[in-house]
Protein backbone atom coordinates (compact mmCIF):
# COMPACT_ATOMS: atom_id res chain seq x y z
CA UNK A 1 0.00 0.00 0.00
CA UNK A 2 2.85 2.70 0.90
CA UNK A 3 4.75 2.01 -2.07
CA UNK A 4 1.09 2.03 -4.48
CA UNK A 5 -0.01 5.54 -2.42
CA UNK A 6 4.41 6.86 -3.11
CA UNK A 7 4.00 6.30 -6.85
CA UNK A 8 0.94 7.35 -7.60
CA UNK A 9 2.23 10.97 -6.29
CA UNK A 10 4.92 10.49 -8.78
CA UNK A 11 7.85 8.76 -6.45
CA UNK A 12 10.47 6.13 -7.70
CA UNK A 13 9.96 3.38 -4.70
CA UNK A 14 12.10 0.75 -3.48
CA UNK A 15 9.84 -1.58 -1.21
CA UNK A 16 11.31 -3.84 0.98
CA UNK A 17 8.60 -6.80 2.03
CA UNK A 18 8.01 -9.86 3.90
CA UNK A 19 5.65 -11.14 1.55
CA UNK A 20 6.34 -9.78 -1.92
CA UNK A 21 2.94 -10.35 -3.14
CA UNK A 22 1.53 -10.66 -6.99
CA UNK A 23 0.90 -7.00 -7.57
CA UNK A 24 3.55 -5.13 -5.44
CA UNK A 25 6.02 -7.16 -7.76
CA UNK A 26 4.13 -6.57 -10.92
CA UNK A 27 4.33 -2.60 -10.27
CA UNK A 28 6.87 -0.46 -11.02
CA UNK A 29 8.60 -0.27 -7.49
CA UNK A 30 12.07 -1.99 -7.03
CA UNK A 31 11.13 -4.89 -4.95
CA UNK A 32 13.16 -6.66 -1.97
CA UNK A 33 10.89 -9.64 -0.86
CA UNK A 34 12.43 -11.54 2.12
CA UNK A 35 9.23 -14.25 2.50
CA UNK A 36 9.41 -15.77 6.07
CA UNK A 37 12.30 -13.14 7.25
CA UNK A 38 11.79 -10.45 10.22
CA UNK A 39 11.72 -6.74 10.51
CA UNK A 40 15.00 -6.99 11.74
CA UNK A 41 15.90 -8.78 7.50
CA UNK A 42 14.32 -5.97 6.68
CA UNK A 43 16.16 -3.18 7.86
CA UNK A 44 19.48 -5.07 7.10
CA UNK A 45 18.37 -5.16 3.60
CA UNK A 46 17.31 -1.00 3.68
CA UNK A 47 20.51 -0.12 5.34
CA UNK A 48 22.36 -1.10 1.90
CA UNK A 49 20.62 0.62 -0.66
CA UNK A 50 20.60 4.15 -1.47
CA UNK A 51 17.89 6.44 -0.89
CA UNK A 52 16.90 10.22 -0.35
CA UNK A 53 14.43 8.87 2.52
CA UNK A 54 12.78 5.95 3.78
CA UNK A 55 9.18 5.57 5.42
CA UNK A 56 8.88 2.81 7.65
CA UNK A 57 5.10 0.78 7.63
CA UNK A 58 2.79 -0.96 10.25
CA UNK A 59 5.16 -2.87 13.21
CA UNK A 60 8.17 -0.68 13.40
CA UNK A 61 6.29 1.57 15.90
CA UNK A 62 6.80 -1.32 18.48
CA UNK A 63 10.78 -1.16 17.71
CA UNK A 64 12.30 2.12 17.95
CA UNK A 65 15.95 0.35 18.06
CA UNK A 66 15.12 -0.73 14.85
CA UNK A 67 13.87 2.53 13.30
CA UNK A 68 17.41 3.84 15.12
CA UNK A 69 19.28 2.14 12.72
CA UNK A 70 17.38 3.20 9.24
CA UNK A 71 17.91 6.93 10.52
CA UNK A 72 21.86 6.05 10.82
CA UNK A 73 21.75 5.81 6.96
CA UNK A 74 18.90 7.71 5.69
CA UNK A 75 16.93 10.40 6.16
CA UNK A 76 13.98 9.54 8.37
CA UNK A 77 10.55 10.63 6.71
CA UNK A 78 8.56 9.77 9.86
CA UNK A 79 8.58 9.51 13.54
CA UNK A 80 11.96 9.09 15.20
CA UNK A 81 12.56 6.44 18.14
CA UNK A 82 12.16 8.96 20.81
CA UNK A 83 8.53 9.64 19.62
CA UNK A 84 7.40 6.35 19.30
CA UNK A 85 8.76 5.52 22.66
CA UNK A 86 6.42 8.20 24.50
CA UNK A 87 3.22 7.84 22.19
CA UNK A 88 3.42 4.29 23.04
CA UNK A 89 3.34 5.05 26.52
CA UNK A 90 0.07 4.42 27.95
CA UNK A 91 0.27 6.56 31.23
CA UNK A 92 2.70 9.38 28.98
CA UNK A 93 -0.42 9.17 26.47
CA UNK A 94 -3.42 9.46 29.52
CA UNK A 95 -1.84 12.53 30.81
CA UNK A 96 -1.45 14.48 27.84
CA UNK A 97 -5.31 13.51 26.95
CA UNK A 98 -6.16 14.13 30.46
CA UNK A 99 -4.56 17.38 30.73
CA UNK A 100 -6.41 18.61 27.77
CA UNK A 101 -9.66 17.35 28.77
CA UNK A 102 -10.24 14.42 26.32
CA UNK A 103 -10.79 11.15 26.88
CA UNK A 104 -9.00 8.08 27.33
CA UNK A 105 -9.66 4.92 29.44
CA UNK A 106 -8.70 3.75 32.75
CA UNK A 107 -5.13 1.86 31.84
CA UNK A 108 -3.08 0.16 34.24
CA UNK A 109 0.34 -1.94 33.97
CA UNK A 110 -0.62 -4.04 36.86
CA UNK A 111 -4.30 -4.80 38.64
CA UNK A 112 -6.27 -2.17 38.84
CA UNK A 113 -7.92 -1.35 42.54
CA UNK A 114 -10.71 -0.74 40.68
CA UNK A 115 -11.98 -3.34 38.57
CA UNK A 116 -15.75 -1.90 38.18
CA UNK A 117 -16.72 -2.38 34.88
CA UNK A 118 -15.81 -4.65 31.83
CA UNK A 119 -11.95 -4.64 30.98
CA UNK A 120 -10.02 -5.92 28.44
CA UNK A 121 -6.11 -7.00 28.33
CA UNK A 122 -3.92 -5.66 25.28
CA UNK A 123 -0.05 -6.31 25.05
CA UNK A 124 1.71 -3.17 24.70
CA UNK A 125 4.09 -4.14 21.81
CA UNK A 126 1.16 -5.12 19.80
CA UNK A 127 -1.48 -4.11 16.52
CA UNK A 128 -4.05 -4.85 15.03
CA UNK A 129 -6.27 -6.24 17.96
CA UNK A 130 -4.06 -9.29 17.96
CA UNK A 131 -3.81 -11.03 21.50
CA UNK A 132 -6.73 -8.69 22.85
CA UNK A 133 -8.77 -10.10 24.66
CA UNK A 134 -11.28 -9.98 28.32
CA UNK A 135 -9.65 -9.70 31.09
CA UNK A 136 -11.22 -10.56 34.44
CA UNK A 137 -9.01 -10.01 36.54
CA UNK A 138 -5.79 -12.37 38.00
CA UNK A 139 -1.60 -11.16 37.18
CA UNK A 140 -1.01 -9.22 34.44
CA UNK A 141 2.44 -9.95 33.03
CA UNK A 142 5.53 -8.06 31.68
CA UNK A 143 4.73 -6.40 28.51
CA UNK A 144 0.53 -6.40 28.63
CA UNK A 145 -2.18 -4.16 30.54
CA UNK A 146 -5.35 -4.34 31.28
CA UNK A 147 -7.72 -0.97 29.79
CA UNK A 148 -11.25 -0.38 30.29
CA UNK A 149 -13.17 -1.60 27.46
CA UNK A 150 -15.36 1.12 26.07
CA UNK A 151 -18.71 0.41 24.31
CA UNK A 152 -19.34 1.66 21.49
CA UNK A 153 -18.45 2.11 17.80
CA UNK A 154 -15.05 1.45 16.76
CA UNK A 155 -13.30 4.10 14.51
CA UNK A 156 -10.07 5.84 13.80
CA UNK A 157 -8.79 9.14 12.65
CA UNK A 158 -6.04 9.26 9.40
CA UNK A 159 -4.26 12.46 10.37
CA UNK A 160 -1.35 14.42 9.40
CA UNK A 161 1.53 15.86 11.82
CA UNK A 162 4.18 18.88 11.25
CA UNK A 163 5.38 18.47 15.08
CA UNK A 164 3.42 21.44 16.26
CA UNK A 165 -0.11 20.60 14.90
CA UNK A 166 -2.20 18.35 12.77
CA UNK A 167 -4.56 17.92 9.76
CA UNK A 168 -7.20 15.10 10.08
CA UNK A 169 -7.62 13.63 6.39
CA UNK A 170 -10.04 11.36 7.01
CA UNK A 171 -12.06 9.36 9.64
CA UNK A 172 -13.22 5.44 9.35
CA UNK A 173 -15.05 3.03 10.87
CA UNK A 174 -12.89 0.09 12.07
CA UNK A 175 -13.96 -3.50 11.01
CA UNK A 176 -13.43 -5.56 13.73
CA UNK A 177 -14.32 -9.19 14.88
CA UNK A 178 -16.18 -9.52 11.40
CA UNK A 179 -16.97 -13.19 10.59
CA UNK A 180 -17.24 -12.28 6.88
CA UNK A 181 -13.59 -11.72 6.92
CA UNK A 182 -12.81 -14.38 9.10
CA UNK A 183 -12.00 -13.10 12.41
CA UNK A 184 -13.54 -12.62 15.35
CA UNK A 185 -13.30 -11.06 19.17
CA UNK A 186 -10.95 -7.56 18.95
CA UNK A 187 -9.02 -9.10 15.59
CA UNK A 188 -9.45 -5.85 12.98
CA UNK A 189 -9.57 -6.59 9.14
CA UNK A 190 -10.42 -3.21 7.35
CA UNK A 191 -12.17 -0.03 7.43
CA UNK A 192 -15.06 1.71 5.94
CA UNK A 193 -15.01 5.77 4.76
CA UNK A 194 -16.75 7.38 6.59
CA UNK A 195 -18.11 5.64 9.53
CA UNK A 196 -21.60 4.53 9.40
CA UNK A 197 -22.90 7.53 11.85
CA UNK A 198 -25.77 9.93 11.98
CA UNK A 199 -24.45 12.99 10.41
CA UNK A 200 -24.46 15.08 13.82
CA UNK A 201 -22.98 12.36 15.20
CA UNK A 202 -20.29 12.23 12.70
CA UNK A 203 -19.55 16.22 12.21
CA UNK A 204 -19.43 15.79 16.35
CA UNK A 205 -16.65 12.70 16.00
CA UNK A 206 -14.81 14.62 13.67
CA UNK A 207 -14.84 18.06 15.62
CA UNK A 208 -13.51 16.01 18.54
CA UNK A 209 -10.44 13.78 16.41
CA UNK A 210 -9.04 17.26 15.17
CA UNK A 211 -8.67 17.96 18.73
CA UNK A 212 -6.95 15.00 19.95
CA UNK A 213 -4.83 14.44 16.88
CA UNK A 214 -3.79 18.23 17.62
CA UNK A 215 -3.06 17.96 20.96
CA UNK A 216 -1.07 14.68 20.26
CA UNK A 217 0.96 16.12 17.31
CA UNK A 218 1.68 18.86 19.90
CA UNK A 219 2.61 16.73 22.85
CA UNK A 220 4.69 14.19 21.30
CA UNK A 221 5.85 16.31 17.79
CA UNK A 222 4.45 13.87 15.73
CA UNK A 223 5.72 14.33 11.80
CA UNK A 224 3.82 12.60 8.94
CA UNK A 225 0.54 10.82 8.75
CA UNK A 226 -0.04 9.16 11.68
CA UNK A 227 -3.37 7.02 12.79
CA UNK A 228 -5.57 7.53 16.02
CA UNK A 229 -7.66 5.00 16.90
CA UNK A 230 -11.04 5.59 19.20
CA UNK A 231 -14.54 4.08 20.55
CA UNK A 232 -17.28 6.53 19.46
CA UNK A 233 -19.88 6.15 22.42
CA UNK A 234 -22.42 8.68 20.86
CA UNK A 235 -21.28 11.37 22.35
CA UNK A 236 -17.57 11.47 22.98
CA UNK A 237 -14.34 9.83 21.58
CA UNK A 238 -12.12 7.41 23.69
CA UNK A 239 -8.76 7.45 22.22
CA UNK A 240 -7.71 3.72 22.21
CA UNK A 241 -3.94 4.08 20.92
CA UNK A 242 -2.01 5.96 18.75
CA UNK A 243 -0.24 4.42 15.51
CA UNK A 244 2.68 7.38 15.06
CA UNK A 245 3.05 6.13 11.11
CA UNK A 246 0.87 5.67 8.19
CA UNK A 247 -2.05 3.36 8.93
CA UNK A 248 -3.92 0.46 6.68
CA UNK A 249 -6.71 3.05 6.86
CA UNK A 250 -5.14 5.09 3.70
CA UNK A 251 -6.24 2.67 1.43
CA UNK A 252 -9.78 2.86 2.13
CA UNK A 253 -8.98 6.58 2.55
CA UNK A 254 -7.37 7.16 -1.29
CA UNK A 255 -10.41 5.35 -2.69
CA UNK A 256 -13.11 7.23 -0.80
CA UNK A 257 -10.59 11.01 -1.16
CA UNK A 258 -8.22 10.76 -4.42
CA UNK A 259 -4.25 10.51 -4.22
CA UNK A 260 -2.03 13.01 -2.53
CA UNK A 261 -1.72 11.61 0.51
CA UNK A 262 2.08 10.27 0.51
CA UNK A 263 3.26 13.79 -0.90
CA UNK A 264 0.92 15.07 2.70
CA UNK A 265 3.51 12.66 4.54
CA UNK A 266 6.16 14.05 3.13
CA UNK A 267 5.31 17.72 3.30
CA UNK A 268 4.09 17.41 6.97
CA UNK A 269 7.72 15.68 7.14
CA UNK A 270 9.11 19.06 6.29
CA UNK A 271 6.57 21.14 8.24
CA UNK A 272 4.26 22.40 6.02
CA UNK A 273 0.28 21.31 6.96
CA UNK A 274 -2.14 20.75 3.91
CA UNK A 275 -5.21 22.60 3.59
CA UNK A 276 -8.21 20.73 4.49
CA UNK A 277 -10.91 19.99 1.74
CA UNK A 278 -14.32 19.33 2.60
CA UNK A 279 -16.36 16.66 3.23
CA UNK A 280 -17.27 14.69 -0.85
CA UNK A 281 -20.12 12.47 -1.45
CA UNK A 282 -20.00 8.68 -1.78
CA UNK A 283 -18.00 5.99 0.68
CA UNK A 284 -14.86 3.36 0.07
CA UNK A 285 -13.88 0.71 2.23
CA UNK A 286 -11.25 -2.34 2.51
CA UNK A 287 -11.28 -5.36 3.97
CA UNK A 288 -8.80 -8.27 5.09
CA UNK A 289 -9.53 -11.64 3.90
CA UNK A 290 -8.44 -13.93 6.73
CA UNK A 291 -7.80 -17.81 6.06
CA UNK A 292 -10.21 -19.88 8.49
CA UNK A 293 -8.34 -23.39 7.42
CA UNK A 294 -4.99 -23.86 5.54
CA UNK A 295 -5.49 -22.77 1.95
CA UNK A 296 -3.42 -23.05 -0.98
CA UNK A 297 -3.96 -20.04 -3.86
CA UNK A 298 -4.76 -20.87 -7.20
CA UNK A 299 -4.34 -18.42 -10.15
CA UNK A 300 -3.85 -15.30 -8.63
CA UNK A 301 -3.07 -13.20 -12.00
CA UNK A 302 -7.50 -13.20 -11.91
CA UNK A 303 -7.86 -11.97 -9.14
CA UNK A 304 -5.11 -8.86 -10.17
CA UNK A 305 -7.72 -8.59 -12.80
CA UNK A 306 -10.91 -8.21 -10.49
CA UNK A 307 -9.27 -5.48 -8.55
CA UNK A 308 -8.01 -7.53 -5.43
CA UNK A 309 -4.88 -6.28 -3.62
CA UNK A 310 -2.28 -7.84 -1.60
CA UNK A 311 -2.28 -11.01 -3.57
CA UNK A 312 -0.09 -14.17 -2.98
CA UNK A 313 1.66 -16.03 -5.93
CA UNK A 314 -0.16 -19.10 -7.63
CA UNK A 315 0.82 -22.03 -4.79
CA UNK A 316 1.49 -20.29 -1.99
CA UNK A 317 0.16 -21.91 0.88
CA UNK A 318 -1.78 -19.72 3.57
CA UNK A 319 -2.37 -20.86 7.08
CA UNK A 320 -5.17 -20.81 9.16
CA UNK A 321 -5.54 -17.23 10.63
CA UNK A 322 -2.97 -15.38 8.05
CA UNK A 323 -4.11 -12.85 5.76
CA UNK A 324 -5.48 -13.99 2.26
CA UNK A 325 -5.62 -10.73 0.28
CA UNK A 326 -7.19 -6.81 0.86
CA UNK A 327 -10.47 -6.29 -1.29
CA UNK A 328 -10.88 -2.29 -1.70
CA UNK A 329 -14.85 -1.03 -3.11
CA UNK A 330 -16.13 2.46 -3.69
CA UNK A 331 -20.27 2.71 -3.05
CA UNK A 332 -22.35 5.44 -2.73
CA UNK A 333 -23.35 4.91 1.06
CA UNK A 334 -21.19 2.96 4.02
CA UNK A 335 -23.41 0.62 4.21
CA UNK A 336 -23.07 0.13 0.53
CA UNK A 337 -19.75 -0.32 0.88
CA UNK A 338 -20.01 -3.04 3.71
CA UNK A 339 -22.33 -4.83 1.59
CA UNK A 340 -20.15 -5.38 -1.18
CA UNK A 341 -17.06 -6.28 1.20
CA UNK A 342 -18.45 -8.86 2.28
CA UNK A 343 -20.38 -10.29 -0.93
CA UNK A 344 -16.49 -10.13 -2.72
CA UNK A 345 -15.30 -11.94 0.46
CA UNK A 346 -18.01 -14.71 0.01
CA UNK A 347 -17.43 -15.52 -3.53
CA UNK A 348 -13.52 -15.69 -3.06
CA UNK A 349 -13.86 -18.07 0.07
CA UNK A 350 -16.00 -19.91 -2.26
CA UNK A 351 -13.55 -20.15 -5.23
CA UNK A 352 -10.74 -21.41 -2.47
CA UNK A 353 -13.47 -23.84 -0.65
CA UNK A 354 -13.40 -25.03 -4.16
CA UNK A 355 -9.98 -25.45 -5.05
CA UNK A 356 -9.55 -27.28 -1.27
CA UNK A 357 -12.47 -29.87 -2.32
CA UNK A 358 -10.95 -30.23 -5.85
CA UNK A 359 -7.77 -30.90 -4.79
CA UNK A 360 -8.75 -33.49 -1.96
CA UNK A 361 -10.21 -35.54 -4.53
CA UNK A 362 -7.63 -35.43 -6.14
Amino acid sequence: MLADLAMRDGHRVAAFDLFGDLDLRRGEARVVALPGGSLTALVDAAVQVPARGVVYGASFENHPALVARLAERHALLGNAPQTLRAVRDPQRLAAALRDAGLMYPRTFAAVPDDRSGPWLRKPLRGGGGTRVRAWRGGALPAGVVAQERIDGVACSAAAVGDGVDAVVLGLTEQLVGQRAFGVRGYRWCGNVVPPRLPDGERDALLGQARAICSCLAGAFALRGLFGVDFVWDGERAWTIEVNPRPTASLEAIEAAYGTGLFDAHLRACAGELPGVEGARPGAAGKAVLFATEDVVIGDGVGWLERGVRDVPHPGERIAAGHPICTLVVVAATPQDVLDELEEQAARLRAELERRVEVAARG
